[in-house]
């Protein structure tokens, strides 16, 4: 990945203090992609350390075992050229390592010695479907961990392969994507949209800050909140659907019952 993919600090920084709610609805607003891409499933990974703050950084892929010993070295951390990929990449970096066993999570990659090495490599994260440990003292470090499982061994866990795109619960990740997780869990952000996070993200948040003091005063109702919610930009909007972006039909759909929603396209096609 070349320099002049990543984004600025700036941008960096102001989504790195956003979570990844309103990252997620930023980038649905924004149309980035359709809204069942992107994340990576809770049941498949899922945040660890939930009390950390939120992650953001380049990833740097690999695949790891762990029911058979490696063809070289004795442990996790011999693998010298994995050690050095990782320092090519982009930073910060998060390590994002695809469990290739038939079995994830039998042994864990990463524990304390793992989380730092990587913090000595600029990494402030790992992102895998296997299994991770030590978390008390991995948490003490700062280093943000999402698995899906946790696991007492090592066992036998080392990199069989890196550089190459991986896959987590069905989300295709490739080196240099921009990763986002905390507590809630972890997506891509893709970085054709990136620079139009924060701008967007503020104004959702005004959004939801209104409708939250709506909601909580005495001129709350049914009726009122119907208006409102027809009113939020955006808000009647699905994500583009072969080039043409789905909204909202009017409340009485002559095909339906009375009061139901459809879906119609720029192009005339409709969906409930």
């Amino acid at each position: 990945m070349s320099s002049h993919s990543l984004i600025s600090k700036t941008d960096f920084q102001r989504i790195q203090e956003l979570d990844t709610c309103t990252v997620s609805n930023a980038l649905d607003r924004l149309g980035a992609r359709l809204r069942n891409e992107g994340s990576i499933s809770g049941s498949v990974v899922h945040s660890i350390l939930p009390n950390l703050p939120p992650m953001l950084g380049y990833a740097v892929t690999g695949r790891m075992r762990s029911t058979s010993a490696p063809v070289v070295g004795r442990a996790y951390h011999e693998n010298m050229n994995w050690w050095r990929y990782v320092a090519s990449s982009p930073e910060p970096r998060v390590m994002v390592v695809e469990d290739a066993d038939e079995k994830p999570g039998v042994g864990a990659l990463v524990g304390e010695l793992h989380a730092l090495i990587g913090l000595a490599l600029h990494c402030v994260g790992y992102v895998t479907n296997g299994s991770v440990r030590d978390l008390p003292a991995v948490e003490a470090l700062g280093f943000q961990l999402f698995a899906g499982s946790v696991a007492v061994s090592h066992m036998y866990a080392h990199i069989a392969e890196f550089g190459e795109p991986v896959e987590l619960g069905g989300v295709k990740i490739l080196p240099g994507d921009l990763i986002h997780g905390d507590r809630h869990g972890v997506h891509i952000i893709p970085l054709s949209v990136a620079s139009e996070i924060p701008r967007m993200a503020e104004q959702i948040l005004k959004e939801e800050r209104e409708l939250k003091e709506f909601c909580r005063s005495p001129k709350f109702s049914l009726d009122a909140l119907d208006r409102k919610l027809q009113h939020l930009p955006g808000d009647g909007f699905e994500m583009p659907v072969n080039g043409q972006p789905w909204h909202y039909g009017p409340a009485r759909d002559p095909n339906g019952e009375p009061g139901s929603r459809v879906f119609e396209g720029h192009n005339g096609a409709r969906r409930k």
